[in-house]
């Protein structure tokens, strides 16, 4: 019978924490999703890298997901076997907590192991892609893209582009208007057409070679003004800044973390085995928080999970930002959330169950 209870329960929660999580990464991924296609339709970022993106930003998105929905789906499951009276039965049977928690366990203790994984070694891989990625588009998106009647501002914000006509390919331009900064001037330059040059050596560089044109250099609002007239004016296109995306202790490989020996850098280390070691706590508590009588329904504690998902959560970053600034000790680190939540869950399950009670049902036990 006991293999029997475990096989229910185990399918039971993996089937509802594979729809918990699917649920929450269409959210997030709807949401990320709506923002790269702004970014694109604002001339941003080059369309192609909108579903690189993407893609990367899932894979951190899942590890942030699955802890929480494990913890959700847990106590949903539970949850409708007390609303249909089907664990009173299963401890009228002599099953236990401890019985309880050995399926659940098998599953914390598998996603554990795939949370660990990526953590530790593709999540800060996707971290260091995203960085680069993004930073490519970014200027392709400034040097590249075109488009015919639209404004293009640079991502300083302090220069912008205009052409009334673009070819398909994004090469030549006519009736050229651009406006920025030239040293402590500002400078205007109007051109009847204008093409774009490519340099062998640097293909993401090259020159806008601007024909036929005039350019006004001066301070706004003053009448020194300068003009030019130029039959031929060329603009440099700085090639983007070499990016291998380790500007933050996020993207860098675990093992290189290890070898440091900083606060941020033992903080990031941590941080990372937080996740899968979250998977295995939550999971404990929602043994204990799940239990409700018939009367309160399904989603009867739903809400104080959250609750409690969220303090832990905030007190983790909390943590973090204690260790980085040296508030708390490096031997302590991080660590003593966690003890302080398994020191809260003890408790709770003590308070529910009694010591004996952890093991077996208490009116199965015989006096």
């Amino acid at each position: 019978m006991i293999r029997i209870v475990d096989r229910y329960l185990a399918r039971e929660t993996a089937l509802t924490i594979a729809a918990v999580t699917g649920v929450l990464m269409l959210i997030l991924l709807s949401n990320k999703f709506a923002g790269l296609l702004g970014d694109a339709a604002a001339g941003r970022l080059p369309r192609e890298t909108v579903f690189t993106l993407l893609g990367l930003a899932s894979i951190k998105f899942f590890i942030v997901v699955v802890p929480v929905a494990t913890f959700l789906a847990i106590m949903l499951s539970l949850g409708r076997f007390y609303r249909d009276s089907e664990m009173t039965t299963l401890m009228a049977c002599g099953v236990g907590p401890m019985q309880v928690y050995r399926p659940l366990m098998v599953i914390a203790v598998v996603l554990a192991v795939g949370l660990a994984v990526l953590s530790l070694q593709v999540s800060p891989w996707a971290e260091r892609m995203t960085r680069i990625v993004n930073s490519a588009g970014v200027h392709d998106a400034e040097v590249s893209s075109f488009e015919s009647g639209r404004f293009k501002v640079d991502d300083g914000g302090q220069g912008a582009l205009y052409a009334e006509h673009v070819s398909q390919d994004g090469r030549q331009l006519s009736k050229v208007f651009m406006q920025g900064p030239s040293g402590d001037l500002m400078a205007v330059v109007i051109a009847d057409a204008g093409h774009r040059q490519d340099d062998p050596k640097t293909p993401s560089g090259g020159m806008l070679i601007l024909d036929d044109g005039w350019r006004y250099e001066g301070l706004p609002g003053k009448a020194d003004y300068r003009l030019v007239k130029y039959r031929e004016h060329g603009i440099v296109i700085a090639p983007p800044r070499p990016d291998n995306g380790l500007d933050s202790y996020d993207a860098y490989p675990t093992d290189q973390l290890l070898k440091l020996h900083d606060l941020a850098a033992i903080s990031a280390v941590q941080w990372r085995l937080s996740v899968p070691i979250s998977v295995l706590l939550l999971t404990l508590l929602a043994v204990p928080l799940a239990k409700t009588s018939p009367r309160q329904g399904r989603y009867g504690k739903l809400l104080i999970a959250i609750l409690f998902y969220l303090i832990f959560y905030n007190v983790a970053i909390l943590a973090r930002v204690w260790l980085q600034k040296g508030v708390s000790p490096a031997v302590m680190g991080m660590w003593w959330v966690d003890v302080l939540f398994l020191v809260g869950v003890a408790a709770l399950l003590l308070q529910q169950y009694g010591l004996r009670g952890l093991f077996a049902a208490p009116w199965s036990r015989r006096p």
